[in-house]
């Protein structure tokens, strides 16, 4: 199973919210998820951003990819380099 760290959008329209979790990379965005390890709110200013640095890097460890948007949101927050 290819298992992927990505958004999970939530929220009114045109007022997104996103939950941080981790999910098979063939099921759709919003679907079930395995786990979930934080969230990020980009409507705040700044945007606020809040991940389990160790339930990221335990799932990264064990092989699950982090999508493009949320390996930036990694970065920003400190958990990889």
């Amino acid at each position: 199973m290819a298992v992927k760290i990505r958004l999970h959008r939530m929220g009114a329209k045109k007022a997104p919210f996103y939950r941080v979790v981790i999910a098979d990379s063939r099921s759709p965005r919003d679907s079930r998820s395995i786990d979930e390890i934080g969230y990020y709110d980009p409507m705040k200013e700044p945007s606020e951003i809040k991940i389990d640095a160790e339930k990221a890097k335990k799932w990264m460890a064990q092989g699950a990819q982090p999508t493009d948007t949320v390996r930036a949101l990694l970065k920003k927050s400190g958990i990889i380099d």
